[in-house]
């Protein structure tokens, strides 16, 4: 078992990484650090024995996260950024359909289940709407579902001022 990423190398985080109920005053669920950021490696150890585990410095957060060797792949490798994530809630932008039948209409509220970012047509993404097959659906056909107050599980949370 040897790794994949030494100390200091650059590298990016290729799914959201939430907190497992590890990570200190954070609640279990919530969203650490979003697809595609950058950081350091700054140390690597083991889990369970069998596990590679990195420590990164997320600079632009000021997080140091543990990750898994198979959640980071270099910074410099190619990477399609997209508007959503798996998990986040969506609205279709127009009404959607397989062969001229309307599935869904303009403004419901779907789930992201997949995002396909090698697709041909660009970033496409897996929608799970009520009650309806999935549908692939491209980035142009969707906006964001009207947001929620305060802090959600897709929200990175920010840490409490000191007085």
């Amino acid at each position: 078992m040897r790794p994949g990423f030494d100390y200091g190398d650059e590298v990016r985080v290729v799914r959201n990484v939430r907190n497992d109920g590890t990570f200190p005053g954070r609640q279990t669920g919530n969203l650490l650090i979003r697809r595609g950021s950058t950081g350091f490696v700054r140390d690597i150890g083991t889990f369970l024995q069998d596990q590679i585990i990195y420590s990164v410095h997320f600079l632009e957060h000021d997080l140091v996260v543990g990750c898994r060797e198979e959640e980071l792949q270099a910074a410099a490798a190619p990477w399609t950024p997209s508007r959503f994530e798996a998990r986040e809630k969506v609205a279709s932008r127009m009404p959607l359909g397989i062969q001229g039948k309307v599935l869904v209409e303009a403004g419901e509220i779907g789930e992201v289940m997949r995002v396909l970012r090698d697709h041909p047509a660009g970033v496409v993404y897996e929608v799970h709407f009520a009650d309806r097959p999935t549908l692939q659906v491209p980035e142009s056909a969707l906006i964001e579902s009207a947001p929620t107050e305060g802090v959600t599980p897709d929200t990175p949370e920010r840490e409490a001022e000191a007085p």
